[in-house]
């Protein structure tokens, strides 16, 4: 792919920033009306496997895209946001072979084909983004496209499929209450907006009663064939393995490469969402995907580049950018399973945007990690205050200190760790644009 500071694509993005609003309008008529002058691209896809939730939809989406492509299939794929760079948003499948992010001409031309159809009317970039997605998933072959939701679901722009292969919602959890609601059965019917009538639903592990319920009534309401996990599917560790088990019997597998025993369920409604979509996937090809999955920035493990080069030389140094309480608590578990197997002492660099909650993300690790650095986020204007993030974490229990960059936090962290002899956990997170930070100046960006 073109170099991102060359990308034409960029360049075009960069024009469409500057003439159209960069937030969210929940209505789909824009939508439906660009679409419509494109030849309705969306509804020219293979079958299209659409994904929503609070968390976990980023982990589902690389797990059920690692079993369709180890069975050989072109699978289209598309998320937001993106870590390091736009191209992240469209991958493109290839037969009997893994996908690759779009090349960035092909990306500059939908772009502009995009741009052109909608005729400078009043839009959304993001919606400019995802009209893209379904122009260039229509025009290059493939066996099925996975699409990801940008946010809620009923109103997302991403929600005009009227016949998904299989919708699947994952754990539900706050996140966005401006938007969807601030009670968990209001975000949990805003969720289920992508069900459509008659076709199949796959609801993935609810933490909260009353979301799960409201998802499976609107299931019912629809007439959709549905799967529960903990009822009609679920995923478990057994003696170093994974046990998936549904009406079909069980499958015994090779845990994860994906770290962390939230990621149980995650693959588990993968399994489930792929099988409900019509996708043969025999056990064999399910174990051997269990150890290609790959997700970036969620639980992705550091060991070289030029931030690197800051941390204390034993650190083990993960990022993640998990951002809402639900989160906190996956990602402290996993840490904690960590700690389990080596004891070390865990620092947290942490930089939030101003829409999330941080007192219930920090929350979760009190007890566990020994401190905090905060840090700002680059390239949004939403960041919080190091300053007054800090506040809130000694607020839940955790010392803090505000500092000026990731880089400056680990070389405060080698400080401390030299002084007292001590080969630190490192956890770098709390906002995915903090994480693209990282990842790109640490020279490993996203492929």
């Amino acid at each position: 792919m073109t170099d991102i500071a060359a990308s034409q694509a960029e360049q075009v993005i960069d024009e469409l920033m500057s003439l159209h609003p960069k937030g969210f309008d929940m209505t789909l008529g824009r939508m439906r009306r660009l679409l419509e002058v494109l030849g309705n691209p969306q509804d020219k896809l293979p079958p299209v496997i659409h994904v929503a939730g609070t968390n976990g939809k980023g982990s589902f989406t690389a797990f059920t895209r690692a079993l369709l492509e180890q069975a050989g299939l072109a699978v289209h794929v598309h998320t937001s946001p993106h870590l390091v760079n736009w191209h992240e948003r469209y991958r493109i499948g290839v037969k009997g072979g893994r996908g690759a992010l779009v090349d960035d001409l092909v990306l500059a031309d939908a772009l502009r084909r995009v741009a052109k159809a909608n005729d400078g009317q009043a839009i959304t970039v993001f919606e400019i983004l995802t009209a893209t997605a379904f122009l260039l998933f229509s025009e290059i072959p493939a066996d099925v496209v996975i699409m990801e939701v940008g946010m809620g679901g009923r109103l997302d722009c991403t929600n005009v499929i009227d016949r998904p292969a299989v919708s699947v919602i994952m754990p539900i959890s706050f996140d966005h209450q401006a938007y969807l609601g601030d009670r968990v059965e209001l975000i949990a019917a805003e969720k289920a907006g992508i069900m459509k009538k008659h076709c199949p639903v796959v609801i993935g592990h609810q933490e909260f009663e009353a979301a799960k319920e409201t998802l499976v009534e609107t299931a019912d309401r629809l007439q959709c064939p549905q799967s529960v996990f903990g009822q009609d599917f679920l995923a478990f560790e057994e003696h170093g393995r994974l046990v998936y088990q549904d009406e079909d019997g069980l499958m015994d597998l090779s845990l994860p490469k994906l770290p962390g025993r939230h990621q149980y369920a995650n693959a588990a409604a993968a399994i489930r969402a792929v099988r409900a979509a019509g996708f043969n996937v025999t056990e064999a090809i399910v174990d051997a995907a269990m150890g290609t999955v790959e997700w970036a920035g969620r639980l992705q493990k550091l060991t070289e580049g030029a931030l690197v080069s800051h941390a204390p030389k034993a650190a083990e140094i993960w990022v993640d950018g998990g951002h809402n309480p639900g989160a906190g608590e996956v990602i402290a578990e996993a840490m904690a399973g960590f700690e389990e197997r080596q004891s070390r002492p865990l620092y947290l660099i942490i930089g939030m945007l101003n829409t999330k909650e941080p007192h219930g993300y920090f929350k979760a690790f009190e007890g566990l990690a020994v401190h905090v650095f905060t840090v700002p986020i680059r390239g949004t204007d939403a960041a919080l205050d190091p300053v007054a993030l800090a506040a809130t974490a000694y607020d839940a229990g955790i010392p803090a200190t505000p500092v000026s960059s990731v880089a400056d936090a680990l070389t405060a962290i080698s400080a401390i760790s030299e002084e007292a002899g001590e080969s630190p956990r490192i956890l770098i997170g709390g906002s995915l644009y903090l994480v693209g930070n990282v990842l790109a100046d640490n020279g490993t960006p996203p492929a």
